[in-house]
């Protein structure tokens, strides 16, 4: 059995956490979905191709996952405040010195690579710290704090836009890094939590040293208290991987409808106006699904993982459907359905990833989940790219997705029987102690 975090407040202070890691959602995550914004004046500004352009948010995002990581080490090395404060300045040094730019390579190494060692600095420690301050409600707390990226992601867009004709893309990138420093003040609000594995193992050192005596005291100078480490061995647990590949498949699926949406609509002859409101409603349905899906598995009235199971098979189902619209009020219904079932997602897989690991490896277990992640949103938008352009049809990258999607859910499903399995045996190997109960199934109660 994994050992917990000594009484996670459950509130208190820990919503004051929540509204932190909310604005950090947005002030990371909403910036770099509303990025594209910059694409063509960057692209006629250096005069380059759009494949050219196109990596500077390809670096972005390879960096977010692959820091990821590395800001989970830290977390564990030092605090989730002082990781959070890290993330904050290099975001806004990525934004700052972008606004210089002198030319595509600088940009790359600016806004590409600084923006997103900050977004992966800011991003995982601030989903970790809440998972960190609560137990019971820790559902609907990871669903109020990962909603902050389509609230700001909602209103980012118009915003962006009014910067970049107000001052230009250069000036509109010096103002968001100015923005972004509101990161910084939300990692001052994310207050340490002592960590039961600290305490116990600076009691265990205690003991050992009185125990020892003088013996004891000569070890002190070497080894007074043994640290938390990264965990890198979570790659030989079953648990862990049966639960990154699911984030592999299920990465390979949730880039593709976004990039495919706007084409699919096109092809129908929908008119541009009225295309991008699709967006708007794929926020508003994602922000909706995140919150009633937190509040949902806050009443612990089914086991996440089989909540998250159904979320995964509805999405699939949505997706399997939308290629079916044949025109703008059939497309917009079932994208919000496809942005509702990915909010319920979004949700909840953040907190059936610390009940697989338990909280003592939570921190090293979310770093390792990002970076294995990566690989199917890196495979899957080509791969849906190739299907589609074999298909000769936008609709095939949805049945992609669809079909990906269903092969995630079984693993969920293995992952949870193996669970179920392991829980078992546990009970099987626990024996009644000698007592006065006469009966044994009212000690096991007492066990309990």
């Amino acid at each position: 059995m994994q050992s917990k975090d000594s009484s996670p407040p459950d509130g208190g202070y820990g919503w004051v956490v929540v509204v932190s890691a909310f604005m950090v959602m947005g002030l990371t995550s909403a910036v770099l979905k509303t990025f594209g914004l910059f694409f063509v004046e960057i692209q006629q500004h250096f005069d380059e191709l759009a494949s050219t352009t196109s990596w500077i948010t390809s670096v972005t995002i390879a960096i977010f996952h692959l820091g990821a990581p590395v800001a989970s080490s830290l977390c564990v090395r030092y605090t989730h405040r002082a990781v959070v404060i890290t993330g904050g300045l290099l975001a806004f040094s990525g934004m700052a010195l972008g606004f210089l730019g002198l030319n595509m390579v600088w940009m790359y190494a600016t806004t590409g690579f600084l923006q997103g060692l900050g977004i992966s600095f800011s991003w995982t420690p601030a989903v970790s710290i809440v998972s960190h301050y609560f137990s019971k409600k820790r559902a609907l707390a990871n669903a109020i704090a990962s909603a902050g990226e389509c609230a700001f992601a909602f209103t980012f867009g118009p915003f962006f836009q009014w910067l970049i004709s107000q001052y230009g893309w250069k000036g509109a990138l010096l103002i968001i890094g100015g923005i972004q420093l509101n990161i910084c003040v939300c990692g001052v609000l994310m207050r340490p939590l002592a960590s039961s594995c600290l305490l116990e193992a600076s009691h265990s050192a205690t003991e050992t040293t009185a125990g020892n005596g003088a013996s004891g005291m000569d070890k002190e100078d070497k080894s007074p208290i043994t640290h938390k480490t990264f965990n890198w061995m979570l790659v030989r647990r079953p648990e862990f991987v049966l639960y990154a590949i699911f984030g592999i498949l299920a990465a390979m699926s949730f880039f593709v409808p976004p990039l495919f949406l706007v084409p699919l609509s096109y092809s129908l002859g929908i008119d541009e106006s009225w295309t991008a409101s699709l967006l708007s409603i794929l926020a508003m349905g994602d922000f909706a699904g995140r919150l009633l899906c937190g509040w949902y598995a806050n009443l612990h009235v089914t086991k996440t993982v089989h909540l998250l199971t159904m979320t995964i098979t509805l999405i699939s189902t949505s997706l399997m459907l939308l290629p079916l619209a044949n025109n703008y009020l059939s497309l917009a219904i079932f994208t919000g359905f496809y942005g509702f079932f990915f909010g319920t997602t979004v949700a909840v897989h953040i907190t059936v990833l610390a009940d697989v690991v338990g909280m003592p490896d939570f921190d090293s277990a979310l770093g390792l989940f990002m970076l294995i992640r990566s690989t199917g949103g890196f495979v899957g938008p080509p791969l849906a790219g190739l299907i589609v352009d074999m298909a000769g049809d936008y609709r095939a990258g949805f049945y992609m997705a669809g079909a990906t999607l269903v092969l995630s859910a079984g693993f969920l499903v293995t992952l949870d029987q193996l669970q179920q399995r392991k829980e078992r045996g546990s009970w099987a190997n626990i024996k009644p102690e000698k007592s006065a109960f006469p009966y044994p199934s009212l000690h096991l109660l007492k066990l309990q």
